[in-house]
């Protein structure tokens, strides 16, 4: 019995599933990414001759990943963002960004979440006793041609004075170190945070195993997450860096821009700030000890649609 079935082989079998998977397809975009997707894969195998092992190994481990995740901890978006994928996501997409003088964005992150408090300027993302230096972080939101936006949601998160994500924490009991701001008519965001700190990425997973391997430094630079939504304007996800961190030239997600590298002051009498922006029951709420504040300052600039 004459079967016409063609022999597939090493050299013809990478143009054969492109052609079966998108001779159906009329999505122009579609066709794009998963051809490429294809052909780059299949190069890859090639290209270091993958063993049966190596491949079953590679399963086992993406698998892992997809155990490793849940609502509280992105594992994937973490090997995404050990490997750069984000992070090169994340610069060609901020191009634009770059050329037109507005605020270069960086990655998201694992640890961003809807469940946030939403919060009026002057009030503190963080709770009573939260472990950590309290810290201003205060700025303004304008367009490209200077002007102040009113109304851009400001959503703010970092860990505590320990280095931890609120959704580290087994004890928690709600959102904490986060919160959604909107500046006012003046384009101001002012909020009570705490000072930055360097911290470690979990290691107890699938990413930390492969960290462990390649003998790779897990901690990340001090930051404070920021993500701006406004409907005239594009969304910016971004991060602002402390230029005194020791690990600023190795983030190990590869989210460092120099534009977002900022000098956390410290303040010694911040009277006039705090009367300016209305922190007294922010402060004492956090039992804040009188003794100064760290202040962390930004203008964001946002690319209009």
């Amino acid at each position: 019995m004459d079967i016409d079935l063609e022999e597939l082989t090493a050299e013809n079998l990478t143009p054969h599933v492109i052609k079966v998977s998108t001779e159906n397809v009329k999505n122009e975009r579609l066709i794009e990414l998963v051809t490429g997707l294809i052909q780059h894969l299949h190069d890859y195998v090639k290209q270091v001759q993958l063993k049966p092992a190596e491949w079953d190994a590679a399963i086992q481990y993406l698998t892992q990943v997809g155990h490793d995740s849940s609502t509280d901890r992105q594992e994937m978006i973490l090997l995404s963002d050990v490997l750069g994928v984000s992070a090169l996501v994340d610069t060609i997409n901020s191009a634009q960004a770059k050329v037109n003088s507005a605020t270069e964005s960086s990655v998201l992150g694992p640890f961003h979440s809807e469940d946030t408090h939403t919060l009026t300027n002057g009030q503190s993302i963080g709770s009573p006793g939260v472990i950590g230096e309290l810290m201003l972080i205060h700025g303004t939101v304008r367009s490209v041609g200077g002007f102040p936006i009113e109304g851009v949601a400001v959503d703010v998160w970092e860990t505590n004075g320990n280095g931890f994500y609120d959704m580290q924490d087994p004890r928690r009991d709600g959102p904490n170190c986060r919160g959604i701001f909107q500046t006012d008519s003046r384009g101001r965001y002012y909020l009570v945070g705490v000072k930055s700190v360097n911290y470690d990425i979990p290691i107890d997973g699938s990413v930390g195993l492969l960290l462990n391997i390649l003998k790779r430094n897990i901690t990340r630079p001090a930051h404070v997450h920021f993500q701006l939504k406004h409907p005239l304007y594009l969304n910016l996800t971004t991060a602002l860096y402390a230029s005194d961190s020791e690990h600023i030239t190795s983030d190990l997600v590869f989210g460092v821009k120099k534009s977002l590298v900022k000098s956390f002051q410290w303040n010694n009498n911040p009277a006039a700030l705090i009367n300016e922006f209305h922190l007294q029951e922010a402060l004492q709420k956090m039992r804040w000890d009188g003794k100064g504040l760290w202040v962390l300052h930004h203008e964001c600039v946002l690319l209009e649609k």
